[in-house]
């Protein structure tokens, strides 16, 4: 009887909330009041043409501070689900892969701004009179400026599971949905996550373009930090800058700290290959939840669903002679269904391409499609001295940081803290500088296109130099191996197709960037360097739908081209001959 009763007492006492599930509660219960706050406010009436004034007092900052991240997050979880959608579907299928990466290839390289002026009427129409419509638009703009990121990340990861891992699903016989939940998913969180990180620091950056919407002589300010960036550039006040930068970094700071540290903490299971000297990631809102009693208890009713889900016997076993047949039956058909689909895509490209032509050719001259030609030139070049230069500095510097785990646990988050400070809020600065010094425009602008992007080479590189095998690095150490003689035969071919990978994407971001980094302004005072970047820039505000339609297009041609001629080769090289298993 005694024993029944100590059982009965010690379950009462495991069952009894601690003191950390009050903290707890108290982070989930914040976070849920903010967040319907801010979509309350998102449902507001709205009148197009009746722009909302943006009060540049910093106690409207905080309200301004959450509408900003409620959009952001809202982007990210669409991307999250296209990713999981589409990313799957092209790994999984030839014939949708055919279809999905090119189609991605063009999307990325579709500047935001070129988005926006889709999206603005296409939403607005959708929600009249409500601010659902412009808000919804600013997501979409967002949406577009992480997701393009995150799917290519997620694809290719799918695409390069270990082939043991594989073996030992079908040791436990694991079926096509239980091996997709148990083992392709999770080899790709600590990926994805990262990825995550860098599209929510390319969201930052396009922030001000989002909330500050200028499209066809129309101004509709949405209430965010983005737009009070953009009211206070254009009233050159300098003491609003600074509280817009400080409200940044506390943002940053608060979604750092709440939600991605916590998240590569619990993604550090996933790693494969985990080295003695490996240092764990660790997150005290992390703490906080594993010393709970209650919240585990749901956490544990949420892993049962999740377990019951994944369980599901969603390809039963059949006989293998049924299952030939079916096999064969099945890929007949999708060999059809895939030639049908790709004639209807490249039927809609080119009836599409017949109407864009007829319409650029009757509103502009073939001069002026020369002109933007060049212009696209100028802007090309300007990209790729920048690119080298940015991965002749920090290349160096991530091998430096990757190959010492110590540092990394301590440069992995500054870097990324930096990386999501949108670098557009430096602009400013660099106005007054370059016109204080009188400055050359064509070349001191220049830098403002990667000030945002090349963080891709940095965490890129830092990933490939902290996955080089231990071994080799040892036997070139045993074998005397140092100085270049170790870069060029074990550093760089190591580090390449991470590096490949982060320089094709700041090169990407770049290209859009330069929209934003060509036109700058300070006040009255507005600086401008030749190139496609400040054509499409200007168009756009001026209403200029053809022109602006034509800089997107010559935009695209050029990044997709770029693409194709450049960086996928060196992919493919990346992939076929310094890819180590």
């Amino acid at each position: 009887m005694k024993f029944r009763k100590s059982v009965f007492l010690t379950s009462y006492q495991g069952s009894y909330p601690n003191i950390w599930d009050v903290g707890a509660l108290v982070i989930v219960f914040a976070v849920i009041v903010l967040l319907s706050i801010a979509a309350k406010q998102m449902s507001a009436p709205f009148n197009l043409g009746h722009a909302e004034a943006i009060s540049l007092s910093p106690s409207h900052l905080p309200g301004y501070a959450l509408r900003t991240v409620m959009r952001m997050f809202m982007a990210m979880a669409c991307s999250l689900i296209f990713t999981f959608v589409f990313g799957t579907w092209a790994a999984k299928s030839r014939h949708a892969e055919r279809v999905i990466i090119p189609f991605v290839d063009v999307l990325q390289s579709v500047p935001v701004l070129g988005f926006l002026s889709i999206s603005v009427p296409m939403f607005i129409g959708l929600f009249p009179h409500s601010m659902l419509g412009p808000e919804f638009a600013a997501v979409f703009a967002i949406f577009t400026s992480q997701a393009w990121n995150m799917l290519l990340g997620f694809y290719q990861q799918l695409k390069t599971v270990p082939g043991e891992l594989v073996e030992a699903a079908n040791m436990f016989h694991l079926n096509k949905w239980q091996r997709y939940w148990r083992v392709e998913v999770p080899i790709t969180i600590p990926s994805l996550l990262w990825n995550m990180m860098l599209s929510m620091s390319a969201g930052w950056f396009f922030v001000v373009a989002a909330e500050a919407i200028s499209v066809a002589n129309q101004e509709i300010m949405l209430p965010g930090i983005g737009s009070y960036i953009a009211v206070a550039i254009s009233h050159a006040n300098m003491h609003a800058i600074v509280f817009a930068i400080v409200a940044m970094l506390i943002v940053i700071l608060l979604y750092d700290q709440l939600l991605f540290r916590p998240l590569v903490a619990w993604s550090e299971k996933f790693k494969v290959d985990l080295g003695h000297d490996d240092v764990m990631a660790e997150s005290w809102v992390v703490d906080i939840f594993r010393n709970t009693r209650w919240m585990r208890k749901c956490g544990s009713v949420f892993a049962f669903a999740r377990d019951a889900v994944i369980n599901v016997n969603l390809y039963p076993k059949h006989k293998k002679a049924v299952q030939r047949s079916e096999s064969l039956v099945l890929n007949k058909f999708m060999l059809l269904l895939s030639w049908a689909v790709n004639f209807l895509v490249y039927a809609a490209i080119a009836f599409a391409l017949f109407l864009f032509l007829r319409f650029i050719l009757r509103a502009t001259s073939g001069y002026e499609i020369l002109h933007v030609f060049g212009l696209g030139f100028i802007t090309a070049f300007r990209v790729m001295v920048l690119i080298a230069i940015c991965s002749l500095v920090w290349i160096p510097i991530g091998v430096w940081v990757g190959l010492r785990p110590n540092v990394a646990a301590i440069a992995q988050p500054a870097a990324q803290f930096l990386a999501a400070f949108p670098a557009n809020l430096l602009y400013p600065i660099v106005v007054m500088v370059i016109i204080h010094y009188n400055l050359n425009v064509e070349v001191w602008t220049s830098p403002l296109m990667v000030l945002g992007t090349q963080w891709y080479i940095l965490f890129n590189v830092i990933a490939g130099a902290s996955v080089i095998p231990k071994e080799l690095l040892m036997a070139s150490e045993l074998f005397q191996v140092h100085g270049w003689v170790k870069w060029r035969a074990v550093i760089l071919p190591a580090i390449f197709p991470y590096f490949i990978t982060g320089a094709m994407t700041a090169a990407g971001g770049a290209w859009n960037a330069s929209i934003v980094a060509e036109v700058v302004s300070w006040g009255s005072h507005t600086l401008k360097a030749t190139g496609l970047g400040a054509y499409i820039s200007e168009t756009t505000q001026a209403g200029k739908t053809a022109q602006e339609a034509l800089g997107i297009v010559v935009m695209c041609l050029f990044v997709v081209v770029i693409n194709r001629l450049v960086w996928r080769p060196l992919y493919k090289l990346a992939e076929e001959r310094f890819h180590i298993e």
